[in-house]
């Protein structure tokens, strides 16, 4: 049997799981079960397939039909041009956050980068894969979290320029920074049952919510980002599209200045970023 063969039954098998694509997420789960590129896929469907095979990709299939993301299935993720580990410990990496690294970037080299939350390490290492020079900290709270940021970091090639620090945002962090970043938990607690079921399913409830109003998170970082800034360094965080108001009010009371806030590639608040001054 070939995939191009078997195609209406996989259709037909996931026709009742929710998605942008289906049958993106049957060429993604094939073609890591064929051990071949998805772009290239079309190549390979009248290949014939193994019994192996089949059963391989009949188990992806059947964990897409339990609503898995395709990322936990394949447990990887593309985000700004490189390829993440992710797995059920840490947040799944969504587009929206390149909105941060785009922000990040506009700045030019940044030499000492902290950030806080980190996850999967998607936004630390980024920066440190397109800032050569740059010396870079990842902190979050969770252990399994940082074994995955660790697991990427050395597969990024970044492992001599990162440190990865078990911490309750800036607990254990020392040093002053010339550049602090964060994707917290904005999720507030009533928002929750509103949540699509596989990010409150699959993703780790703490990276998602402060169980409070979703600005928890934020109350702390623009409170004692300062005692870790550099006299015109930035800090800039990832917000839920209805908080850039709220947000930039905290920035605002902690004595940020120079402070803005960015749409995402849908126009919706993504970004709030701002300077600190001690003047």
């Amino acid at each position: 049997m070939t995939l191009q063969e078997w195609l209406p039954d996989l259709r037909d098998r996931l026709s009742r799981v929710p998605s942008d694509d289906t049958m993106r997420d049957i060429r993604i789960l094939a073609a890591h079960a064929m051990g071949v590129s998805p772009s290239r896929m079309t190549l390979h469907m009248h290949d014939e397939l193994s019994d192996d095979m089949v059963n391989h990709i009949s188990l992806l299939m059947d964990a897409r039909m339990l609503c898995t993301p395709v990322s936990k299935i394949i447990q990887k993720r593309s985000f700004w041009g490189r390829e993440f580990a992710v797995d059920l410990d840490v947040l799944d990496p969504r587009p929206d956050t390149e909105t941060l690294i785009a922000a990040a970037l506009d700045l030019g080299a940044q030499s000492r980068v902290l950030d806080l939350g980190t996850g999967t390490g998607i936004i630390g290492l980024t920066l440190a894969a397109e800032w050569p020079n740059a010396e870079v900290v990842c902190t979050d709270i969770s252990e399994k979290a940082l074994a995955v940021a660790k697991h990427n970091k050395n597969a990024l090639g970044v492992a001599d320029k990162v440190t990865l620090l078990k911490s309750d945002w800036f607990e254990a962090v020392n040093g002053q920074f010339d550049l602090i970043l964060s994707n917290p938990p904005y999720i507030a607690l009533d928002e929750w049952d509103d949540l699509d079921f596989e990010v409150r399913t699959f993703d780790p409830r703490l990276a998602l919510t402060d169980e409070a109003d979703g600005l928890s998170a934020y109350r702390t970082l623009t409170q004692h980002a300062g005692l870790h800034l550099k006299t015109d360094g930035h800090l800039m965080v990832e917000i839920g599209h209805t908080q850039g108001s709220a947000v930039q009010a905290l920035f605002n009371s902690a004595g940020f200045i120079q402070i803005k806030c960015l749409p995402d590639m849908a126009g919706r608040d993504r970004v709030v970023k701002g300077v600190w001054s001690t003047q």
